[in-house]
């Protein structure tokens, strides 16, 4: 067994090779679904209720969902372009979704008696999407859970549990892109959760496994939960569709607090500008269906992404790199930079017909929309790219969100607010650029 210097500097070595597909990627669905959505008061309403674990229980035998289920998940990713999927598994609820010789209350056991990660499994790999296994680490049902963090004998049980599990995971279905640990509590440090030794054994079983860094160790990538928390590391943001709640809700109240397929592009747009991906969240209904008010958002997102798809996958380039801002827009957009290309997200058109960046001190080669192709005039002069007869209403027909292609000779060199000295400590960086 490694120590945790040289087991850090081993996963270290083989990071690049197994995060390529992950940071190309960009764009994930996440799925939580479990007993809650048949209670459909949110993931954590065993312990917000104070449910008695044997009353609880009784959710297990309703738990009925549809055969095709996971199939229609997957599909949906699909269509909306999304890359990788994440799966709970076993939430903190403690029921397991799979097979499970070690935690007989799984789905195998109880209700439509079949294996969830399974179909799961089987669906992600007809369509093409990298596979990921959420797996909470805290757990309301197995009685050592609450007292693993002050009895040594129900740690060490505890923690055979909860590797057992994670080993059923990791070698009943082949090959498993993403182990997406949670919540882990009662025990506060790697070392009370063995997170080293553990991690270590289930890096074995699946070399080109990545990990979050929520087991108290960093392993391969942060994880940002309902935010934007840009790391200097890799990173991702895991966001919900409505302000409520993670597992599902009521569709027909639950529709007036979820995010249209604008608001979720322009949080795409954020967590991709700073170099992070975005694991979107959708909560199917006790029988497995997505709701409506989240099917349609992303149907609309898919058509969007079939023709702007440039702007956002593949090895996008940060709008900051230690401290120092790269690229950047105006009022109305924000931007995405790939190479020598600068892709500006536009939430609405200029009224007059016009728009300008400033800080550039190098012109574009050429500026046309992504939308569509249509080349765009404009005119370089002082550290100002002034773009002219744009439309008044925005050419892209599915979420009326255009994107402007700006490609330069070479990665173009910026200066924020360049004209202004108030901004850089009283120097001037434009000098006699300012025309």
């Amino acid at each position: 067994m490694l120590s945790r210097d040289e087991y850090e500097a081993r996963t270290a070595a083989t990071r690049d090779a197994r995060m390529t597909w992950w940071r190309e990627a960009r764009f994930g669905m996440f799925i939580h679904y479990g007993l809650y959505s048949q209670a459909g008061h949110g993931e954590w309403t065993q312990v917000r209720e104070n449910f008695p674990v044997h009353e609880y229980e009784r959710f297990a035998d309703e738990f009925f969902p549809k055969p095709d289920a996971a199939y229609q998940w997957a599909a949906l990713a699909k269509q909306a372009g999304m890359k990788y999927m994440v799966l709970t598994t076993r939430h903190h609820e403690g029921f397991s979704l799979w097979d499970s010789k070690v935690n007989p209350f799984n789905s195998v056991n109880h209700g439509a008696k079949r294996d969830i990660v399974q179909e799961y499994v089987d669906a992600c790999r007809h369509f093409g999407l990298r596979i990921g296994f959420y797996f909470s680490l805290m757990d309301w049902h197995h009685p050592d859970s609450g007292r693993c963090a002050v009895d040594e004998d129900a740690r060490a049980r505890f923690l055979d549990y909860i590797e057992a599990m994670a080993t059923e995971l990791l070698t009943q279905y082949g090959q498993v892109d993403i182990l997406w640990y949670d919540v882990a509590l009662p025990m506060r440090t790697w070392e009370d959760w063995n997170s080293l030794e553990r991690n270590q054994r289930l890096r074995a079983l699946q070399p080109q496994l990545i990990i979050n860094a929520r087991s108290h160790l960093p392993e391969d990538f942060d994880t940002a939960e309902g935010h934007m928390n840009a790391s200097e590391r890799d990173w991702e943001a895991c966001v919900r569709f409505n302000e409520l709640a993670w597992g599902y809700m009521d569709s027909e109240q639950a529709k007036h607090y979820t995010m249209s397929a604008q608001q979720v592009l322009r949080q795409l747009q954020g967590c991709i500008s700073d170099g992070g991906n975005f694991l979107l969240n959708i909560a199917p209904a006790p029988d497995g269906s997505v709701p409506e008010e989240m099917r349609k958002p992303i149907e609309t997102i898919g058509r969007w992404l079939d023709v702007h798809g440039a702007a956002v996958y593949g090895r996008t380039r940060r709008r900051v790199v230690k401290g120092r801002q790269l690229y950047g827009t105006n009022g109305i957009c924000r931007a995405t930079a790939a190479g020598n290309h600068i892709y500006f997200w536009n939430w609405i058109m200029p009224p007059d017909g016009q728009m300008s960046f400033g800080g550039y001190l190098s012109p574009p080669k050429s500026v046309r929309f992504l939308t569509d192709g249509s080349p765009i005039d404009f005119e370089f002069k002082g550290h100002r790219i002034m773009l002219r007869n744009l439309p008044k209403t925005s050419p892209d027909p599915h979420a009326g969100i255009a994107v402007i292609d700006m490609e330069f000779d070479g990665i173009p060199e910026y200066t924020f607010a360049s004209y202004y000295p108030q901004l850089h400590g009283g120097n001037d960086p434009a000098g006699d650029a300012k025309i």
